[in-house]
């Protein structure tokens, strides 16, 4: 028997054993019951048949003699049977309390019909009861409905106010308010246990004819710890054990929710045959059975055929199967390949066509731009193309006439050039007028045109301001005063309205317009011919065009004025051209690689090409173009590309590179591309390679120029690039990306011809 600390209070489940003053003293202790001292009922009956050790809580309530009474011991005089004195049972009974008396209560689980027994202090509230029930069934305690014979029970009502005696029995009934989504149900038990009460009954027989009922609680010890060993104190003898011993594993909380391992839930059936499914036998006639012979066929045995044969068979068949799969497998092999060389030619031919049509459209261009000149650099190729008639003419001259013949034909040559001079300047006063009508309306619509951005969708959203509104006004009137065929009526009302518009500002600009508008509208009234109205109506137009052109008038026009409006910044970065001795802005000026001063604008240069050299840079540009444009796609930061200009891409083409392909010598430059010489460093003079169109794409697949090319290429290249770094490297920016390149190991080696070797010395 071992000791168990602490009191605990339970309540008897017969409740005509133990009455409401009698009880004594409090006593837990473990209790071996045997079968022949105590007279077991049936609830002490099942306690027997449970197979597992239990531990059994006692709590002595009363002492009944069951009717028999015996004289106490002369030794135990002034003793009661349970060892208290007269005196002692007194204080006891006086400091009972009687509201902190306990109770046996039965909860029975509607609608389940499970019936829980607890031990409860007859003070407590229905609501305290809601509250333990309530987290032991994990449910809300306000859905939860205790009943006692069929009518609720107030949750302020105590079990004393119910009618519960000290020690008693009552049983409640207990349901959901809300069942369909709080039912109630029993909690399972973590661990099997054998079926039994919480509290029983026990009669102990304390002396030979004295007989004592014990209510007795158990506690189910359902976990046997194991005994890891531990220490003794010789002197106390207390037993001292493990701590693993000691302590409980700590449980895992239920959930609600039965759970699986995983190895239940991957669980692999196998299923594998261990016999014939069906059985087969010979059935025969014998004694005492008959079968009948009336479906039996014959069977005659054909030729015996030998390994030998049986295998040569086999062979032959091999033989033929590999002989008709090879066959068809070269007929589809043939086939695969005709129609790739079918693909082949028909790529080829096309690619033909389409280099012919491109070559066929290039001449077709520049004939057209030659035949109808509107860019200043038609007509720079027309001033080339004369160049060369005339350079191609005067070689002519000068190889077949002598030297009177000679002067009298150059003479009428320069009499031809002088004409062909007069006509196309003839043409670029045309294309500048057209150019100028051109510009003005583009001008205007920008100036009208609305605030555009793109929302994070991509949809484009457009804004119009005030200012964009009062610009839009101004065009329409312009476009409005510039139109042709309009009746007298219809143009009296557009000067009228054009009248109202400028006289909402007054200063010496409005004033002559208005002027004009009135001489205007008295002319038509007078019946002048439209003929001699339109140098007037060329004077409206342009005053008018001044007007929209000033900012106080429209102010969206200040956005778009070359000229800035701040005095301050108009004094900054103003040069001194020394052709026309004017003093222009940087924007004006053409800066080439090679410039090392501030020298011709852009119109004096222009017009010094046309006079002296009369050089045309649209091959060049073209190049250019495409090489930004191919460059924009592999490095979209690249700045090289920007920096350069038609007159440095002309050095490094024709000068570095001799005006043709490094691979085939192929100097049309209609055909040319400049393209990256190693593919993983940014395009640079250094860095390229000149190619035609149909040479770039397979050089750009090129992964390590080193095994693609031969030592002797590689070289004539590094020499080539070596030529473009010493030029270029002369001006400040691109020094700073040579200085960048330079810093890269990588890049740096693929610029040097040889590899120096490094040698350390001791």
């Amino acid at each position: 028997m071992s000791e168990m600390e602490g009191e605990h209070d339970s309540a008897s489940e017969s409740g005509d054993v133990v009455e409401a003053g009698e009880s004594l003293h409090v006593e837990s202790l473990k209790v071996d019951v045997p079968t022949q001292t105590a007279n077991l009922t049936q609830t002490e009956a099942e306690l027997e048949e449970c197979t597992d050790s239990q531990e059994l809580k006692v709590e002595i309530r009363s002492l009944s003699t069951a009717g028999q009474e015996t004289q106490p011991d002369s030794a135990l005089t002034g003793l009661s049977q349970d060892g208290f004195s007269q005196h002692e049972r007194e204080i006891i009974k006086t400091s009972v309390n009687v509201g902190n008396a306990t109770a046996t209560v039965k909860i029975l689980l509607m609608p389940e019909g499970h019936m829980m027994t607890m031990a409860f202090t007859i003070g407590l509230t229905t609501q305290d009861l809601k509250i333990h029930f309530a987290s032991e069934l994990r449910v809300p305690s306000d859905i939860i409905q205790i009943t006692l014979n069929g009518q609720a029970v107030d949750d302020h009502q105590t079990l004393m106010s119910l009618g519960v005696q000290p020690h008693g029995t009552v049983q409640f009934d207990m349901s959901s308010l809300d069942p369909e989504n709080y039912p109630i149900k029993p909690v399972k038990p973590q661990h099997a246990e054998c079926s039994m009460p919480d509290v029983i009954t026990v009669r102990v027989q304390t002396d030979v004819n004295t007989f004592q009922d014990v209510v007795v609680e158990i506690e189910r010890a359902t976990l046997k710890k194991p005994f890891l060993g531990g220490y003794r104190h010789k002197v106390t003898k207390t037993e001292y054990h493990h701590a693993a011993v000691q302590t409980i594993p700590r449980r895992r909380p239920d959930r609600g929710v039965e759970m699986f391992s995983r190895d239940t839930q991957t669980v692999e059936l196998k299923s594998q045959a261990q016999q014939c499914t069906v059985n087969t036998s010979t059935q025969m006639t014998k004694i005492g059975c008959y079968v009948s012979n009336m479906k039996d066929k014959l069977i005659t045995p054909g030729t015996y055929v030998t390994a030998d044969e049986f295998h040569s068979k086999r062979l032959k068949a091999v033989i033929t199967i590999q002989t008709y799969f090879r066959r068809w497998q070269a007929m589809q092999l043939t086939a695969q390949l005709r129609l790739d060389k079918e693909l082949h030619l028909a790529w080829a031919e096309r690619e033909e066509k389409r280099k012919t049509e491109e070559k066929e459209e290039q001449i077709r261009a520049e004939y057209h731009r030659r035949m109808n000149p509107e860019k200043k650099e038609d007509f720079a190729l027309l001033y080339s193309a004369l160049e060369k008639w005339r350079q191609e003419e005067v070689a002519r001259i000068n190889a077949s006439l002598s030297e009177a013949e000679r002067k009298a034909a150059l003479c009428v040559l320069l009499e031809q050039e002088t004409q062909f001079i007069s006509s196309i300047g003839c043409h670029r006063i045309a294309a500048r007028e057209r150019n100028q009508e051109k510009a003005v309306q583009a001008f205007l619509d920008k100036c009208a045109a609305p605030k555009t951005w793109r929302a994070f969708d991509g949809i484009m959203t457009q804004m119009d301001t005030p200012q964009s509104i009062r610009a839009k006004e101004l065009r329409d009137l312009y476009s409005s005063i510039n139109l042709q065929y309009f009746s007298q009526e219809e143009r009296l009302d557009v000067l009228l309205t054009l009248k109202h518009t400028v006289k909402e500002h007054d200063c010496k600009l409005t004033q002559q317009i208005v002027e004009l508008i009135d001489r205007e509208a008295d002319l038509l009234r007078r019946g002048v011919k439209e003929s001699n109205l339109e140098g007037l109506r060329k004077r409206i137009s342009t005053l008018f065009l001044q007007y929209i052109k000033t900012p106080t008038f429209n102010p969206q026009v200040a956005k778009l004025l070359h000229v800035p409006q701040d005095p301050t910044q108009l004094r900054k970065n103003i040069y001194f051209c020394r052709g026309c001795s004017n003093y222009l802005p940087s924007t004006e000026f053409t800066l080439t690689t090679s410039t090392q001063v501030v020298g011709l604008c852009r119109r004096c240069s222009e017009l010094d090409n046309e006079a002296c050299r009369r050089e045309d840079f649209s091959h060049y540009r073209t190049i250019l173009k495409c090489l930004r444009k191919t460059e924009a796609e592999y490095s979209p930061d690249a700045k090289i590309t920007y920096l350069l200009q038609e007159q440095d891409l002309r050095y490094l083409v024709d000068v570095v590179w001799g005006a043709q392909s490094a691979l085939s010598a192929w100097n049309d430059l209609h055909d040319l591309v400049l393209v990256r010489w190693d593919r993983q460093w940014e395009w640079s003079p250094w860095n390229c390679i000149l190619l035609t169109k149909d040479e770039a794409a397979p050089h750009h697949k090129v992964e390590n120029v080193e095994k693609a090319y031969s030592v002797p290429f590689i070289r004539n290249i590094k020499h080539k690039h070596t030529l473009a770094r010493k030029y270029f490297s002369q001006i400040p920016m691109m020094a700073e990306h040579l200085h960048d390149v330079d810093s890269k190991p990588a890049a740096h080696s693929d610029l040097l011809v040889t590899k120096p070797i490094t040698m350390e010395t001791k």
